[in-house]
């Protein structure tokens, strides 16, 4: 496979804040500062939230392949992420990503198969093989 290239635009706007767009899409997002740091916005996209979001949104487009690949019936899929920022050694680092699928399965028979799809999505994900912070599964299964 050939390299394929992701390109997003920056611009400071004021204060802590600036806008994200890409010449690929066609919505722009506020980022700042986030709230815990001096001068940090409310309620605006961090980049501690968009860190959390790509992995959240990478195991969602995972497991969705997967699944289709597995031949997984589904019902609905769900996941809420939980990014850990701390200080280490004088540096803040993102040292953990937990994320929290629920699945809604078909048939109650495929709940062991359904668990190893998702355990195998988050192995697969391109973002989290892509960064140093740690990334655990809380998995719920439902019929």
């Amino acid at each position: 496979m050939e390299a394929h290239y992701y390109n997003v635009n920056l611009v400071w706007t004021a204060d802590r804040k600036g806008e994200m767009s890409s010449p690929e899409l066609t919505d722009k997002i506020q980022v700042a500062t986030p709230p815990p740091f001096p001068k940090g916005v409310e309620n605006i996209w961090s980049p501690e939230h968009l860190l959390t979001a790509s992995v959240n949104s990478c195991y969602m487009t995972t497991f969705l392949a997967v699944a289709e690949n597995s031949k997984l019936e589904f019902l609905s899929f769900n996941c809420s992420a939980k990014g850990k920022l701390e200080q280490i050694e004088g540096k803040y680092l993102m040292t953990e990503i937990q994320l929290e699928p629920v699945l809604v399965i078909a048939k109650e028979a495929d709940k062991e198969r359904a668990e190893r799809i998702l355990q195998k999505s988050e192995t697969a994900c391109l973002i989290s093989n892509s960064i140093k912070s740690k990334v655990s599964l809380i998995t719920t299964i439902k019929f």
